[in-house]
């Protein structure tokens, strides 16, 4: 399969990871066979890392969960810049992601936590502790309005002037 189709393919599959090879072969025009070797070798070569589902844990969990996105400011090592720090971080089973950031910090982690305690135990405990971290600042996220390109709650469509007397 050319580039582009992988491209289109990978696309598809990012909007519905659950759509049928035969849709994905009527969506890409091309047979249900290509699809099914495109995605192997996409798979083979870590291009697809896997198929999350995309939840709105609001609506289940309520107020149970916390999430923070919390800016770290480090001191990069000889030799291997902010990657082995980044690894010592992403190894915490509670950080869910980790990007190195341009600007005033130099990583954005972002966990979850039963509570806003959980995550300020975290941060004091182990993310500050370690030696290359200078400073952090957590932010706590109150709501999640659009994730992955996806709107969480729709409001009503009708956009009419509301006309009084």
């Amino acid at each position: 399969m050319k580039k582009e189709k992988l491209i289109e393919l990978l696309c598809l599959l990012e909007q519905d990871g659950r759509q049928t090879n035969e849709r994905l072969a009527t969506l890409l025009n091309v047979t249900v066979e290509e699809v099914v070797e495109a995605i192997a070798y996409l798979e083979k070569e870590q291009i697809i890392l896997r198929y999350p589902a995309l939840i709105n844990w609001d609506k289940i969990q309520g107020d149970e969960q916390v999430t923070a996105m919390i800016e770290v400011k480090v001191t990069p090592q000889r030799d291997r810049g902010f990657d082995e720090i980044a690894e010592r971080i992403y190894r915490f089973p509670e950080v869910n992601a980790l990007y190195l950031m341009s600007g005033s910090y130099d990583l954005s982690v972002i966990i979850e936590g039963k509570s806003m305690r959980e995550v300020a135990l975290f941060v004091a405990q182990k993310l500050s502790t370690l030696d290359p971290v200078i400073s952090t600042a957590t932010h706590f996220i109150l709501k999640t309005y659009k994730h992955d390109g996806v709107i969480y709650e729709k409001g009503d469509d009708d956009r009419r002037m509301v006309v009084s007397p």
